[in-house]
């Protein structure tokens, strides 16, 4: 019995599908090496990466969010004597 609401798989459509995938991995794999090559290019010319990759983090951050963990950590840190 054959119901019209079924979705048939085709092997055309779901080697389709797959393959897209597999090209979206490569592409990644490319951008992320791309991202080691600046890395290490900056290291090279003397930036300190860990401090580079803290700032992009909280620039992906929002403001408002970012502002409040500040305050709590100075607080901390006033708490602490230091």
């Amino acid at each position: 019995m054959s119901n019209d609401t079924t979705y048939r798989v085709t092997a055309a459509e779901l080697r389709q599908f797959i393959e897209r995938y597999e090209r979206l991995e490569a592409e990644k794999k490319d951008i992320a090496d791309q991202q080691k090559e600046v890395m290490a290019e900056a290291k090279g010319r003397g930036y300190d990466t860990k401090a580079m990759r803290r700032l992009i983090a909280e620039r992906k951050r929002d403001r408002d969010e970012l502002a409040e963990e500040e305050a709590i950590l100075e607080m901390y840190r006033e708490a602490l004597g230091g």
